[in-house]
Parts: structure tokens; C-alpha cells; sequence
């Protein structure tokens, strides 16, 4: 489950770093930058409900600080 949500993140990292390249490239690039801010967000709401299912099932405990 740890390699799935790094991954993830991973992903939306690079998602929101090929918007910003595609953003600063000019306004010809506009369609692919919101794509990219579409596939970012898609993974970021996937990314939240991985979470609530994983604590759900009991694959992920919370850990209070100690």
C-alpha cells in the first residue's frame, strides 16, 4: 500500500510540473496544461479515496504521536 500511494504522489507531482512547462510555453499549449491540471486532480481524488478505503479495511492504521 506505501508503494501505491508514493506512487501517486509521485504522479501528481509530475502532472502539476508538465502543467506548469506546458503553461510557460505559451497560450498555443493552453489545452494540454488543463489537461494536466485535469489528470492531476483526477489522481489527487483518487489518492483520497485509496486512503479512506485503506483505513477502512483496516490496510492502513492511524499512528498518534508520541
Amino acid at each position: 500500500m506505501p508503494i501505491v500511494i508514493m506512487g501517486l504522489l509521485l504522479a501528481i507531482v509530475a502532472s502539476l510540473g508538465h502543467a506548469l512547462f506546458s503553461m510557460s510555453s505559451g497560450p498555443d499549449r493552453s489545452q494540454r496544461m488543463a489537461q494536466a491540471l485535469t489528470v492531476r486532480i483526477s489522481l489527487s481524488v483518487a489518492l483520497f479515496a485509496l486512503l479512506f478505503v485503506g483505513y477502512h479495511f483496516g490496510w492502513i492504521e492511524p499512528r498518534g504521536a508520541h
